[in-house]
């Protein structure tokens, strides 16, 4: 696998990840276990590997909430598959190590995520926030 322009990211070996679709009210429970807020949110990440390590093994989960997906993509006049394909390169994109609580990680982060859908025919999904 080539590596992801810009990320250092390289397959080094065989390699697993989990995505799991569920529904809001368990997402809800997750992120108030692991990350002490009571609400659903749309994708959380489980990483197994380092930061920045070694891309093989079990990498971790992607734990997608249905309901959030699809009512986003409704909001923004996208499609379901649109959408859940970015949610699951953002997860695993957090999986790598990769963040967005500082602006410059956001816009790092960001610039992988339009990257790599790209790839796909998919359109920048933050082309429209004027940001």
């Amino acid at each position: 696998m080539a590596a992801l322009e810009g990320s250092g990211a390289r397959l080094t070996g065989a390699a697993e990840i989990s995505i799991v679709l569920t529904n809001d009210a368990e997402q809800r429970e997750l992120n108030a276990e692991w990350r002490g807020k009571d609400s659903s949110t749309n994708v959380l990440s489980f990483p197994q590997i380092e930061p920045f390590g070694p891309v093989a093994g079990l990498l971790g989960d992607i734990i997608l909430a249905r309901e959030t997906v699809v009512r986003e993509a409704d909001e923004m006049g996208i499609g379901f598959d649109h959408h859940f394909t970015h949610l699951v390169v953002h997860g695993f994109l957090h999986i790598l190590g990769y963040d967005h609580l500082e602006e410059d990680e956001a816009l790092n982060m960001e610039g992988l995520e339009t990257q790599i859908l790209a790839g796909m025919g998919i359109a920048d999904p933050y082309a429209d926030e004027g940001v």
